[in-house]
């Protein structure tokens, strides 16, 4: 997805690595540990939100010592629509979930089953039993959006739900998670931050993942692949 600017904000010990690859987008270092991880710094975190209109946390971002200070910083902070995804997820599991339903963010969670396990704190038996009550129990009781992953994708804000039908064996794959949250954050640049966006973002997902099968097959397509699609499947909707 297209959008004005981009900002990825890293840690500054490996912003050396990660400039070549960065084409158009604008890249904030902040300050890190021994370790190579994000440390908590108020005045780097308000300056590297500045101006944004959404943000998504949490993917390839590690289990620094300081994730949970900087994610509840945001939460309890801000004023911005926010994806959680990853390892943001995996720090949210370890907070006190109350911090959701008090922040003045719109939150998005995007969670596959297991990661939905641990912040539900359901075991994956029930949650698989039924998925569709358990993700709209959440949404509503912690005011967030909850798109839960899966072979038939859940999206639901606790008053209205979707169930998305797309993608392909294919997307099974490392990063492809990474592409939907990805898809979601261009199109909060321009939309609003609701249920029907995030459900939109995952039928464009799941339509550009199974143009992408059908190239390249379900056994050798890659996430990046998905991404190659985007624009074919922006097409294919349009149409």
């Amino acid at each position: 997805m297209d959008v004005g600017v981009i900002r990825l904000i890293v840690p500054k010990s490996i912003e050396l690595s990660i400039a070549p690859y960065l084409l158009e987008q604008t890249m904030y270092p902040v300050s890190c540990d021994d370790e190579n991880r994000m440390i908590f710094n108020k005045e780097e975190i308000d300056r590297s939100l500045e101006k944004i209109k959404a943000l998504a946390i949490g993917m390839g971002w590690g289990s620094g010592k300081d994730n949970e200070k900087i994610l509840t910083y945001i939460l309890e902070n801000k004023d911005i629509p926010c994806i959680i995804d990853a390892d943001g997820l995996n720090t949210l599991a370890k907070t006190n979930l109350n911090i959701l339903k008090k922040s003045k963010n719109k939150i998005i969670l995007t969670p596959h089953l297991k990661e939905f396990e641990r912040i539900s704190k359901n075991p994956i038996e029930k949650i698989k039993e039924n998925p569709i009550e358990l993700a709209v129990d959440f949404a509503k009781k912690h005011n967030v959006i909850i798109l839960l992953k899966g072979s038939t994708t859940i999206v639901t804000n606790g008053d209205e739900t979707f169930l998305v039908k797309r993608g392909c064996a294919g997307m099974a794959t490392a990063g492809s998670g990474d592409v939907l949250s990805g898809i979601l954050i261009g199109m909060l640049g321009y939309n609003e931050a609701n249920v029907k966006t995030v459900a939109a973002g995952a039928i464009l997902a799941g339509i550009a993942g199974e143009l992408a099968e059908k190239k390249y097959t379900d056994i050798s397509m890659k996430a990046s692949d998905t991404i190659q699609m985007i624009p074919e499947a922006i097409k294919k909707i349009r149409n």
